[in-house]
């Protein structure tokens, strides 16, 4: 079978490897789609975190059960696939936690992930597909990262939540967000981004942090009391830092994005709003399944959020383009029919 491996930064090839064997507690899946995530991006560019190579990347799936020890699925199931390994024993799996097992394995990023003909899985991550097609089944596991964001945001109705980053996990919480009754500021550098959550996702409330004064404008668009919840999604140090500042008193900031360097605040400031900063990773199944039952009743449409197709017999030629100013991606998925 054909797999595509990132070898180094800047480098992905296609190498031939043996179709999997099915193995007692696995299943085997073919491949149909996958997401172009963030983490593939920067994985790609060299600037992922906890990332070693060469790596297969991929995880966000649709796929077709093939053959396993699956309870309840038959050849010929679309799927999708949660795509964190945990351990089931740490403190963290025993408080159903799994998303932040001490020793979590994410595929395509720890582990081989799913950009190959051919994959073979724990049994036990596979989701039924519900009747959802095989596009909105890719795009659940990202949809899931939002999901599972806005659930530890505790959002109230009508309170003023800012989301740093209109990227595909920004656009999932923001989409969320909205969904728990919020009033939703969407806030980034790229102007095509903005006008996307405007006109396809229907959030009038946006802030260009290259052309505005964000301080200024969301102190004018929350009469002076700045954001209740603040989320990051961009992962960027200098946006992480400065939204700290954008907190209204007794707020909640959750760190959604990843950087690997240390960011800092100032104390004074965030002590005297009493503030709350957490950080929330990846999703569960009960987020996975949250996700699968707003789309089937009409609250998300993931298929709005796809922009850009690549063929799998031309990701090695067309994927850095998708890096490229001017490309507006703001999903990619790849097909592998």
């Amino acid at each position: 079978m054909k797999v595509i491996v990132c070898n180094r930064p800047g480098s992905l090839a296609y190498e031939e490897r043996e179709k999997p064997t099915v193995e007692k507690g696995f299943s085997l899946v073919r491949v149909r789609r996958i997401g172009v995530c963030g983490t593939d991006l920067h994985a790609f560019d060299g600037t992922q975190p906890y990332f070693t190579y060469p790596r297969i990347l991929g995880h966000e799936i649709a796929a077709e059960f093939i053959d396993g020890d699956a309870d309840g699925f038959t050849g010929g199931d679309l799927v999708t696939v949660i795509p964190y390994i945990s351990c089931g024993i740490c403190i963290a799996c025993k408080k159903g936690k799994t998303n932040c097992c001490s020793s979590l394995n994410v595929l395509g990023v720890h582990s081989d992930g799913a950009m190959a003909e051919y994959f073979l899985v724990p049994s036990s991550l596979l989701v039924k597909s519900q009747g959802l097609s095989i596009d909105e089944l890719a795009l659940i596991e990202p949809l899931s990262i939002g999901c599972h964001a806005v659930g530890r945001a505790e959002i109230n109705p009508g309170d003023d939540v800012l989301v740093v980053g209109a990227g595909p996990i920004g656009i999932g919480i923001i989409q969320y967000a909205r969904l728990a009754g919020a009033r939703v500021i969407v806030m980034d550098s790229n102007a095509h981004r903005l006008d996307f959550v405007k006109e396809v996702l229907g959030i009038p409330d946006s802030i260009n942090v290259t052309t505005q004064n964000a301080l200024e404008v969301l102190s004018t668009m929350t009469n002076t009391s700045m954001a209740s919840i603040v989320f990051d999604a961009t992962g960027n140090l200098t946006a992480i830092n400065n939204s700290f500042r954008y907190l209204a008193h007794a707020g909640k900031y959750v760190l959604v994005g990843l950087q690997l360097e240390a960011i800092s605040f100032s104390h004074p400031e965030f002590h005297k709003r009493e503030a709350t900063l957490m950080s929330s990773r990846n999703a569960t199944r009960v987020d996975f399944e949250k996700v699968i039952d707003s789309i089937k009743n009409g609250a998300i449409n993931p298929n709005a959020i796809i922009t850009h197709k690549l063929a799998f017999d031309t990701v090695v030629s067309d994927f850095s383009s998708l890096t490229q100013s001017g490309q507006y991606v703001i999903k990619a998925l790849i097909n592998i029919d």
